[in-house]
Order: structure tokens, then sequence, then C-alpha cells
């Protein structure tokens, strides 16, 4: 067994791909090692003809994977966008996986990256000794990206500096980066385009400017419709994610999920499920991704400190850690919320215990 911390879905996920390879007799841009059919296959889910099942990798509407799909096919970049937890990291590196093979392509961008992290580098020890030159050259993903025509991942987007972010405008419509220092420029290869993800909800982000805008085609992601479908997005990812950590065996936990995924659409909704209570709504985004986080501190929690089951007082900790981000306007209102809410359901009187227990 692998001792990496973290795989890349094209290793996670190898025996699918191969499996979609074998079957797929749809044609494929250049470029691409699966038909635009195959990818969306890929990521919604399904059987193949001989069998092999393919687990769902996005739950939401087919129609977004779609498009997004028939984005990368064209000379258009993508824009995935939407709240914290929408899935947006985890789809570009599927999409990327499954077009490219490859989704370790990336850029991760934020306040200090700057234009040499975009387009190139030096060595410097190189280029003291030789001057500017190829050998002095040091390519960064994106230039690799258009060099191989793969696909590039540029996480956060927004987290850049406007000037930096449009560093990109003459690579997405020219499908060129100039190298003036060696009078040269490197051509992007079929099969090279760029998925970019920003957060609608970040704070001290740079906007992007028009015309980077129009090199985009963008998807916003929506939250999960319903209860059922975040909880079963949170059951699937824990899952997946506390296996590869290895961590100790535990029942399965569909119940305390229902109850962690109803508390945080409430809270960020400012409204009890029915509608009947107005809420406060924390500081916080208390999205699909910090539900996960919360199940799987409470899985490690139940494993090696609690009773081999998560339960409420497993949850309570962690969700408490996860709602309470501003000590005391947070507080405030979880107080209002358990008191209103949480100690008036029933069967919810192990919860109310386990989180006061811990405030």
């Amino acid at each position: 067994m692998s001792t990496q911390l973290r795989q890349p879905a094209e290793v996670l996920f190898a025996a699918e791909l191969k499996a979609l390879v074998a079957t797929d007799d749809r044609p494929r841009p250049a470029g691409w090692a699966l038909s635009p059919q195959a990818v969306c296959d890929y990521l919604m889910g399904g059987s193949l003809a001989d069998g092999t099942e393919i687990s769902p990798k996005y739950i939401g509407n087919r129609r977004l994977i779609e498009t997004a799909v028939a984005t990368l096919v064209t000379d258009r970049a993508l824009l995935l966008l939407g709240v914290p937890g929408t899935a947006k990291s985890w789809l570009s590196e599927h999409l990327a996986a499954a077009i490219a093979g490859d989704s370790t392509r990336l850029v991760q961008c934020t306040a200090g990256t700057d234009e040499q992290q975009l387009r190139y580098s030096w060595n410097y020890a190189v280029l003291l000794a030789k001057g500017p030159s190829k050998d002095a050259l040091v390519p960064t993903p994106l230039m690799r990206g258009m060099q191989d025509g793969s696909i590039v991942r540029l996480e956060e987007l927004t987290r850049m500096g406007s000037d930096v972010q449009d560093t990109l405008i003459t690579i997405l419509s020219e499908k060129l980066l100039p190298i003036p220092e060696l009078e040269m420029a490197v051509h992007a290869v079929r099969g090279f385009n760029v998925i970019a993800t920003a957060n609608t909800r970040d704070k001290g982000v740079n906007e992007l400017s028009s015309a980077l805008k129009r090199r985009f085609n963008v998807v916003v992601l929506p939250l999960p419709a319903t209860i059922e479908e975040e909880a079963a997005i949170v059951t699937k990812r824990v899952g997946e994610i506390g296996t590869a950590l290895q961590l100790p065996e535990v029942p399965r936990a569909e119940a305390e999920i229902a109850r962690l995924v109803t508390i945080f659409r409430e809270l960020r909704e400012g409204a009890t499920a029915d509608g009947a209570t107005k809420l406060k709504s924390p500081s916080g985004n208390l999205s699909t991704a910090e539900a996960i986080s919360v199940m799987l501190g409470a899985w490690s929690e139940a494993g090696y400190f609690g009773s081999g089951a998560i339960d409420a007082h497993t949850l309570s900790a962690n969700m408490v850690g996860a709602i309470v981000k501003d000590p005391m306007a947070d507080r405030v209102v979880l107080d209002e919320y358990l008191e209103t809410v949480v100690r008036k359901r029933k069967d919810w009187a192990d919860l109310y215990a386990a989180v006061r227990e811990v405030m």
C-alpha cells in the first residue's frame, strides 16, 4: 500500500479510467484520453457495458458537468465558481484526471503569487554561468501544460493580484507564452486548456478584469439542493477519505451525518428546515466541505478515544469548533440555536447535552 498521504484522482480511480478507455469508442478531441461523453460518465457514475461500476464523483446536475466538459473541448478556459464546499476543486481535479490523465499540473493562487509562478522562472546558477538560455529556463506547471497539451488547474484564481491575473490573457487568447529574453515563445499544443476555481464568499478577493473574464466560460456550482443530497455527498467523501487515512473501523453513521447536515443547513440558511423559526447565522460558511471535516474528526475521535462508534459525544466538540469561529458572536448564535431548536427536537437530547458539555 502506498505511503503517500493523498493520491491524485488518476491513481485512486485508475481502474475506472482504464475501463472507460477500453469501452469508449466515441470520438475523442485531440490530446484527450476519453471522449467528452465518457468524461461525463466518469464524473456522474454508472455501469459500463462490461459490467464495471463507475462511482459518482459529483452528485448534482449532469447538465452542469456537460457544460463544463463541452467548454474544455473549445478554446475557452473554464471557471468553476461557487461558495465554499461546492466541490470546485474536487471537480477540477477529476476533470483533469479524466481528460489529460494528470491532475497534478496545479498552481495554488495566493496573494503572494507573482508572474514568475505563472509564466516561467530562471535557474540563477545557470543564468549567471551561461546567460539567458533554454537550459536556465525553469518551466511552470502552466508552461508544461502548454508544451504537453494537457489540462492546467488554477486554484482560487481571485486570490491573486489583478495584475498577475492578467498575465493569463495572452496565454488564453493567443495560446502562446512569450519569452522575450530568448526571443521565442512557447505555443500551446492541442489538448491544452485551463480550469480555474474561484470562491464567491472569500474576503479580500481581487475582481477579474473584464478582459480576463471574456476568456473564461463560467459554470456556477450550487450548494446541494436537499438535505438528502448533501448527506449523501458527506457520507461518500467521509468514507473515501477515512479509508485512505486508514482510520479505525467504525459503524456507519448516517444518522449523525443527517443531524450534522441539518444543523449546518439551518444555520447557513438562517431558518429551520420547516421555515417555522428564523435563526441567526454564524460567521463561518458551514459548507459541505466543513461537514466532511467535522465527520472525519468525529470518526478519528470515536476510533481512538471514544466508544468505537460516532455519536453525539464525538460529534459535539468537532461541530462546535466548526461553528464557533468568532468566540463571542458565534457562541451566541450556537447558544440560541441549542435552546430554540435542538433542545425541543425529539431524540436530540443526547446532542444537546453533549454540545453543552463542551461549550
